[in-house]
């Protein structure tokens, strides 16, 4: 006997609206960072820019950019409620492009960054007056 969910949705329901799913699904913390991001074009379904009152539905793709990366994911269930994170990775799938070229992304972040070593301390006197002299910083 399966559990249902409270919130979820088997697939007969009409749609879920865009942003509300985003929520749920745990892609943004608030349902108005998720408004946001749609309404800036950060969220794509099938292709196509949308509103955030749009209606997703099973099987729908949608794209998200989070920064510098960027989300192909299925829609495989509906939620209207935020449930816990095994709940929310039940509601879609990553393709399988989308999962090689984020960790292609994340690799290359990684070996950018590998020659730049952070300061252990914040610069002294003498060191914060060659920075302004380079050029490096503004003299606000």
């Amino acid at each position: 006997m399966s559990r249902r969910v409270p919130g979820m949705s088997d697939g007969t329901h009409p749609g879920v609206r865009l942003d509300v799913w985003l929520w749920a699904a745990r892609f943004f913390k608030t349902r108005s960072l998720a408004k946001q991001a749609i309404e800036g074009g950060k969220v794509e379904v099938n292709a196509q820019s949308c509103k955030p009152s749009r209606a997703v539905h099973v099987g729908d793709r949608v794209h998200v950019t989070r920064g510098e990366e960027r989300c192909e994911i299925d829609v495989l269930a509906l939620a209207e409620q935020r449930g816990s994170a095994n709940i929310a990775q039940a509601l879609y799938r990553e393709t399988e492009a989308s999962a090689v070229a984020r960790a292609a992304a994340r690799e290359r972040r990684r070996l950018e960054n590998t020659g730049y070593a952070k300061p252990a301390t914040r610069p002294d006197k003498r060191a914060r007056r060659l920075i302004l002299a380079l050029g490096d910083i503004d003299a606000s």
